[in-house]
């Protein structure tokens, strides 16, 4: 039986393993194991609403072992940490438990085809201080953390006699890609709702002052000027900073140093600059990898030295005209799709199709304000722009594309009804951690 490895469970990882479950696993015809260092999934691009508070992780997860039920494949908990390509073995650390106990022996694992998707984290460039003084949003575990940091900065404040220092409510978000502006929009909503529930010395109009850094000379840089400034507009409006052309040089306790001379205090950071593929990839049994780790690959999807290993997603460097392929949740689902028919037709011995990136355009969320963005823009090179309603059902559908494609229409269908329903009788924001109850 062909034995197929996926590492890596995020969105396109688990699409991946749960559509060749049921092709390939259900009948016996492959092996499919997923290896993650989580034992749940969450759909990485909401990991901003978890960070506010207006989103409970905990309801949205998904269980990786019960994926592997209804679908047909084996799930392994631990992190890979090597690779043996003559042997044809992936290796897996020991796994921990909160207390540094071993749990899980180190293992290995044989395949016949090995597909790598983990995923990417934050760059921090070695700016010293980043890793000391900021949070990054690459897990729910770190989301979780900064709300907890941000809730329990507001009750500090809300308690003080003394007055509130300069920077101690202030929010300061290095990045100005699409994380880093739907965190600043979402924080502004759930920091005034916050202030509503009656908490002291917040101001009920702006309760926390956020600041979006950003090195470039605007935001949202990577897509195309008249959005970038609609958006930047909107954050104006809503009382939000921006400052663009700014490059942090290092970060402290208490704020951040820019280029430019500027110190920005701030006592809650959040650094979303840039990313970059995990670094074990750097170096991992030869394999091609560019400067930010990310492996290479030709438009098969498979390594360029290696036909029998596969990567995607953000971990990849896929070619296409005029550079190579973006880190963008559309372009990682367009691979999985592809990858489901690839391997398909490897295992019976014919050629493997090449993946052409299709770009359908950009949607940024700006909280409950508003949601702007282009469509089809491989089509009408990005002249039809979209706001308002109609831009947030299309935002919202792309969340449900993401849920279709792992759990059916019919339980999606049903899973958002279950949630319209229940939406009255839950409190706009969190203000705990479940898992501390």
């Amino acid at each position: 039986m062909h034995r197929i490895v996926i590492v890596g469970g995020g969105a396109g990882g688990l699409e991946l393993a749960t559509q060749l479950g049921d092709r390939l696993g259900k009948d016996g015809v492959a092996h499919i194991t997923l290896i993650d260092c989580a034992r749940t999934h969450i759909w990485k691009p909401l990991l901003y609403e978890v960070a506010a508070g207006s989103l409970d992780s905990h309801a949205d997860r998904l269980e990786y072992l019960a994926q592997t039920r209804w679908h047909h494949f084996r799930f392994r908990l631990g992190r890979m940490d090597g690779l043996d390509r003559k042997c044809k073995q992936v290796f897996v650390a020991p796994v921990l438990d909160e207390n540094s106990v071993e749990i899980i022996l180190r293992r290995s694992f044989d395949y016949d085809t090995l597909v790598i998707a983990v995923g990417s984290q934050g760059n921090d460039f070695s700016v010293p201080g980043v890793i000391d003084h900021c949070l990054m949003l690459d897990t729910p575990d770190q989301a979780r953390e900064y709300h907890r940091r941000l809730i329990n900065t507001c009750l500090r404040a809300h308690t003080q006699e003394s007055p509130i220092i300069p920077g101690q409510l202030t929010v300061a978000i290095v990045g100005g890609g699409a994380t880093g502006v739907e965190l600043a929009a979402e924080l502004h909503g759930t920091m005034r709702q916050l202030s509503s529930y009656g908490l002291e010395n917040l101001d009920p109009d702006k309760p926390v002052r956020l600041i979006i850094v950003e090195a470039a000379n605007r935001i949202l840089s990577g897509l195309p000027p008249r959005l970038s400034q609609a958006i930047e507009q909107r954050l104006g409006e809503l009382g939000l900073e921006v400052h663009a052309d700014e490059r942090v040089v290092e970060v402290h306790s208490d704020g951040l140093s820019t280029a430019s001379g500027k110190f920005i205090p701030a006592s809650m950071m959040v650094w979303s600059a840039d990313i970059k593929a995990p670094d074990f990839l750097a170096d991992l049994a030869g394999l091609e990898s560019n400067r930010i780790n990310q492996l290479v690959v030709r438009p098969t999807l498979q390594t360029t030295r290696d036909d029998d290993i596969f990567a995607f997603g953000d971990c990849a460097a896929c070619p296409m005209p005029g550079g190579y392929v973006p880190p963008r949740a559309q372009a990682a689902h367009q691979q999985a799709s592809m990858l489901v028919k690839a391997i398909q037709r490897r295992i019976r011995g014919k050629a493997l199709p090449k993946y052409r990136y299709r770009y359908y355009g950009s949607l940024v969320a700006l909280g409950r304000y508003s949601t702007v963005g282009n469509l089809m823009g491989a089509l009408t090179g990005g002249s039809v722009m979209i706001e308002g309603a109609m831009a947030r059902l299309v935002y919202w559908s792309l969340h449900k594309m993401h849920q279709v494609a792992l759990n059916s229409l019919l339980k999606t269908v049903l899973g958002s009804l279950a949630n319209l329903i229940n939406a009255p009788n839950k409190p706009t924001i969190k203000l705990h951690r479940k898992d501390l109850q």
